[in-house]
């Protein structure tokens, strides 16, 4: 198993992209969540969202079909 990034996003909504990736059956996971958090900067700091590489085509998919706020 090797892990692809494929994206960056803030804290919440790292682990909402999470949830939906896990809904297609695709496991995912948050790397940096915490980061710094002892010095209250862990939410300026960018939440890399991470697949298996045999997944990260069909997440991309799923994330481009998703609508930007």
């Amino acid at each position: 198993m090797s892990l692809v990034e494929i994206g960056r996003f803030a804290r919440n909504e790292a682990h909402m992209v999470i949830g939906l990736l896990q809904s297609a059956d695709i496991l995912a996971v948050a790397l940096d969540g915490n980061a710094s958090i002892a010095d209250g900067s862990q939410f300026f700091i960018p939440v890399r969202v991470m697949v298996d590489e045999d997944d990260a085509g069909a997440a991309r998919d799923i994330l481009a079909g998703v609508p930007d706020s």
